[in-house]
């Protein structure tokens, strides 16, 4: 059943619409100030409406005000303006900015109802499209699950969705596995460019030569190699978004090329001397502290500037510890159905052991975790003995009165150590269920001194 909020200073006008929506199928919930309806939309993380009836002129809060702050935090909502016939200049001006419709008043019933069907079927078949289109994103490797419910990453959130109409470049900035490629896809979701391909890369797996014939194409012969012309991901990402992760680790040489592209909207592809133009969002994001390489010398300062427009800060997931519960349930779920398994629930030391870890890996390492336990489970329930050692190390130090407090560096070497030893020293499977990249696990093995 639709959920329709009205927003009008006059009490007749919402008893009316209020009764007649009813009757005619709607959930419905009345406001008289513009106020309260923004604080209502403000208490819950879930959109709670589908549609808002809104008079234009309100007395503590003007009606176009209001229809900006919709618009940029919650995207997604249709508004319809309501207004007299004196006032619909101001109709039209809300519909320049957004709004999806507007209706006069008196409005008869039948002109409302039929104008409310026609939108829930527009937004209806609308987010249809959009589903279409992120099952072909996911199935190229892209998942855009974004679950929480802390207060740390509602900011994150809300200011993705913010930006995301705008066409500015964007640096998202966070650890190995906070889920900058979930917000990056965020981004382009929620963007003017959303038709359009959303491309990733991971810089960082690359060498310099691979990395530039990824970006900018290559015709043939251009290296040794190069048996045909190839079309680079600049290309193929035209008119939409490209997503650079660890950008930090690209060499001197690529972040000028880069640099060009971003100033002056064209490139040119290796073994070329032809300049082609392209339209392209950059979303870069690193584990880095890019301002420090700048001072070091080792990224431009001036391509920094460039993708650093906006900036979105992801916080480790031991800072949003609300977010670890419905997030280790969403992966228990999501293992379950892949793996055909009948896991239902984590027992309440389990969940103790989970709430208390650190993370050090973040929301990446907990998917593996949960993965890694429904593998090993045997009934319908995931113990604490299915964690890594690790997990359940860290519980017990920091559970039950512990007095002895441990160093966190201390608490990550003990980590690292006893995924390694279950996976036999094997790099790459221990990077992966630590959720980092190998580079940083032969860093971590070499600072602290695993054999």
């Amino acid at each position: 059943m639709p959920t329709i909020f009205i927003c009008d200073d006059e009490a007749e006008i919402l008893r009316y619409l209020d009764k007649l929506l009813q009757a005619s199928g709607y959930r419905v919930e009345t406001f008289q100030r513009g106020t309260d309806l923004l604080m209502r939309l403000e208490s819950t993380a879930i959109m709670p409406c589908d549609v808002i009836l809104q008079d234009v002129r309100m007395p503590d809060l003007d009606g176009l005000q209001m229809l900006d702050q919709i618009r940029k935090r919650w995207p997604g909502v249709p508004v319809v303006i309501m207004t007299a016939h004196g006032t619909i200049d101001d109709a039209i001006n809300a519909i320049k900015q957004g709004a999806y419709d507007y209706i006069t008043k008196p409005f008869p019933k039948e002109k409302l109802l039929g104008m409310l069907e026609r939108l829930l079927d527009h937004c209806r078949l609308t987010h249809e499209n959009r589903q279409l289109r992120e099952e072909l994103q996911r199935g190229s490797g892209v998942s855009d699950a974004i679950i929480f419910c802390s207060a740390a990453f509602r900011e994150v959130y809300d200011l993705t969705l913010q930006v995301a109409e705008s066409d500015a470049n964007i640096l998202v900035m966070g650890e190995s596995g906070t889920g900058k490629e979930l917000i990056a896809a965020a981004l382009h979701r929620n963007s003017p460019r959303r038709a359009k391909p959303f491309v990733s890369l991971n810089c960082a797996v690359l060498s310099d030569t691979l990395l530039e014939s990824q970006l900018f194409g290559h015709v043939r012969g251009a290296f040794t190699g190069a048996i045909m012309n190839q079309k680079g991901l600049l290309e193929e990402a035209d008119g939409g978004t490209l997503f650079l992760d660890e950008i930090g680790d690209v060499s001197p040489a690529v972040q000028a090329k880069l640099l060009r592209v971003t100033q002056e909207k064209d490139f040119i592809v290796l073994g070329s001397t032809r300049t082609r133009k392209v339209d392209v969002r950059f979303v870069a994001a690193t584990n880095k502290d890019l301002m420090n390489e700048v001072k070091e010398g080792r990224f431009r300062e001036d391509l920094f500037y460039r993708l650093n427009v906006i900036s979105i800060n992801l916080p480790p997931l031991r800072e949003r510890r609300d977010d670890i519960e419905p997030l280790a349930r969403h992966f228990l779920k999501a293992s379950t159905r892949r793996m055909k398994k009948d896991v239902i629930s984590i027992d309440d030391d389990a969940l103790q052991a989970l709430l208390q870890y650190d993370w050090p890996g973040n929301v990446r390492e907990l998917e593996n975790v949960m993965e890694r336990a429904v593998i090993l489970a045997r009934n319908g329930t995931i113990t604490v003995g299915l964690l890594p050692l690790g997990a359940r190390r860290e519980a017990a130090v920091t559970g039950a009165g512990a007095a002895q407090m441990v160093a966190l560096d201390e608490i990550e070497r003990q980590h690292i150590t006893a995924i390694l030893k279950e996976t036999g020293f094997h790099k790459s499977r221990s990077a992966e269920i630590l959720g980092i990249s190998r580079k940083t696990l032969d860093r971590k093995i070499s600072e602290y001194r695993l054999t």
